[in-house]
């Protein structure tokens, strides 16, 4: 079932209020708002938002750094799988360093 954007906006609120300082919380979700809008431009009528694991990609890698998630937002539309590999990367340094 398909859900709207402010569905979507507030069911990540709570992991962008993690992620990110207060104040850039609400810029963070309107960021994530528009690459849903160019995910689905990009990609086309049946893609309505960036996919789970592609943000769980851009969100690893912006370190909870609103410009950074600029960049690396834009990069994931443009092409998805250098994000998934620098994010598979991230993981893979975290999971040898425990």
């Amino acid at each position: 079932m398909a859900i709207g954007s402010e569905q979507r906006r507030q069911e990540r609120k709570p992991r962008i209020e993690v992620l990110f300082a207060s104040r850039e919380v609400e810029a963070a979700l309107d960021l994530l708002h528009l690459t849903d809008m160019a995910w689905h431009d990009c990609y086309g009528l049946r893609e309505l938002e960036i996919p789970p694991q592609v943000l769980d990609d851009v969100l690893l890698l912006a370190h909870g750094n609103l410009a950074m998630l600029i960049r690396v937002a834009r990069e994931a539309v443009l092409d998805f799988r250098d994000v998934r590999v620098a994010a598979d990367h991230e993981r893979a340094k975290a999971s040898n360093s425990l």
